[in-house]
């Protein structure tokens, strides 16, 4: 048996989220079904990150177990065969057999996207909020940095969280514009459930002048999420990037294994 990790990109606007279920179509459920008729066996994938139902990624991982003989480079031809133009397979690597694609994660990076104008976008409807009042960029960037470095963020996760610390550490936020768009690249060594969308949301109260510049640094303090502001819609969030230690791949049982609730 080998372990693959695949790199997986899509628009999550038909899916149910990630993660498979009786509800709805997954993403998950996709590619275990493009993958069982390619390797012509059953196969179950373990995601990095279980985004919800909207969320696009660029930069998922996920591995599999599978006695193909397939080479893990060309997964991409393969899959991409049987795929739905939707969702993409972007790389394939065998890994050590100990790889966890979840758990084995040192950090990720998540964008999310704003088109700030009286009217909303055809072309963005589905990756981009719609915010039709006028937003202050720098102003929501200035808040954003108040965000980084190791805290307790326990007032950003969702109801429904299950992560057994709310301790986590951001490296880069930070809010730009250009023209009517405006993005909010958010990366850490790990994120609540819903964390990214609560900054998001709590971003563009502080972009109109509804909440204080301080409003992170107070949530922090307080660990309530009534100081923070409404969660943002799903569509405009991306899962960027998910990155692993480079011993994940050569000796993964000196890698520290994590758990989160994931975005």
């Amino acid at each position: 048996m080998s372990r693959i990790l695949l790199t997986i990109e899509y628009d999550g606007t038909a899916y149910a989220g990630w993660q498979r279920q009786l509800n709805g179509l997954a993403v998950q459920q996709v590619v275990e079904e493009a993958l069982g008729r390619a390797c012509g066996e059953r196969i179950v994938i373990t995601g990095a990150s279980r985004t919800d139902a909207g969320v696009h990624a660029r930069g998922q991982t996920a591995h599999f177990d599978t006695a193909s003989r397939i080479p893990p480079e060309k997964y991409p031809f393969v899959l991409n065969t049987m795929l739905p133009q939707d969702v993409r397979v972007q790389a394939g690597r065998q890994v050590p057999p100990g790889f966890h694609a979840r758990f084995m994660t040192c950090g990720k990076q998540y964008t999310y996207r704003i088109i700030n104008s009286r009217h909303g976008s055809a072309l963005h409807r589905l990756t981009h909020a719609h915010v039709p009042v006028p937003l202050d960029a720098e102003r929501m960037n200035r808040a954003a940095q108040t965000l980084l470095g190791r805290h307790d963020f326990a007032a950003f996760q969702a109801s429904g969280g299950t992560a057994r610390t709310t301790v986590r550490t951001i490296r880069t936020a930070r809010v730009t514009r250009v023209g009517d768009e405006i993005v909010l690249t958010v990366e850490g060594d790990a994120f609540l459930y819903n964390m990214v969308r609560i900054i998001a949301g709590t971003l563009i109260e502080i972009g109109q002048g509804r909440r204080g510049e301080d409003a992170f640094t107070r949530a922090i303090g307080s660990g309530n999420r009534l100081d923070l502001g409404v969660t943002a819609p799903p569509h405009g969030l991306e899962l960027t990037r998910v990155d692993y230690p480079e011993a994940a791949f050569a000796e993964p049982e000196q890698v520290r294994w994590h758990e989160e609730g994931e975005e």
